[in-house]
C-alpha cells in the first residue's frame, strides 16, 4: 500500500509556473540575443574589431572616435501605418552601444571601417613606436 504513495512537494506547481513563464512562455520568445562583438589582434600590428548587426542596414550604425575610445552605435526606427488593422500607428525599435577604449599606440588617422552582410569591421591600425635609445654609460673619475 505505501508504494503508490507519491510525496507531496510544495514548490513543485511554483516551480512549473516559473518554467513555463521564463523559458517557454512570455518571457522566453521575447528574450531577444545581443549582438556578438569580437576584439582581436592580428600580427601586433592591428586591433580588429567585428560587431555582428544582422537586423541593421548600414545606414542604420554610426563610428566614432571620443576621447580615445571608438563608439559604435546602431539605432533603427520602423514605423507602420495600415488602416485595415485595427490599430493606426505601429512602430518598433532596436539600439546597440558599445565603447572600447583604443590602445595607446593606435593610430586614430588611419582607422577604417567596412560594413558588409550584417558585420560591421573597424580596423584600427597600431602606429610604429620608436625604437628606445641606447645611452652609454660611462665611468667618470674626477681629477
Amino acid at each position: 500500500m505505501a508504494r503508490n504513495l507519491v510525496r507531496f512537494d510544495p514548490f513543485a506547481e511554483l516551480s512549473r509556473m516559473e518554467r513555463d513563464f521564463f523559458e517557454d512562455g512570455m518571457l522566453g520568445s521575447r528574450r531577444t540575443k545581443l549582438p556578438t562583438t569580437d576584439i582581436y589582434t592580428k600580427d601586433d600590428k592591428e586591433m580588429i574589431v567585428e560587431v555582428h548587426l544582422p537586423d541593421f542596414d548600414e545606414n542604420d550604425v554610426s563610428v566614432n572616435i571620443d576621447e580615445g575610445a571608438l563608439v559604435i552605435q546602431a539605432e533603427k526606427h520602423e514605423k507602420e501605418e495600415d488602416k485595415d488593422k485595427k490599430y493606426v500607428v505601429r512602430e518598433s525599435s532596436q539600439s546597440f552601444y558599445r565603447r572600447i577604449l583604443l590602445p595607446q599606440q593606435s593610430d586614430q588617422a588611419k582607422i577604417a571601417a567596412t560594413f558588409e552582410k550584417g558585420v560591421l569591421k573597424v580596423d584600427v591600425p597600431f602606429a610604429e613606436l620608436p625604437a628606445p635609445t641606447k645611452i652609454p654609460i660611462t665611468t667618470g673619475s674626477k681629477a
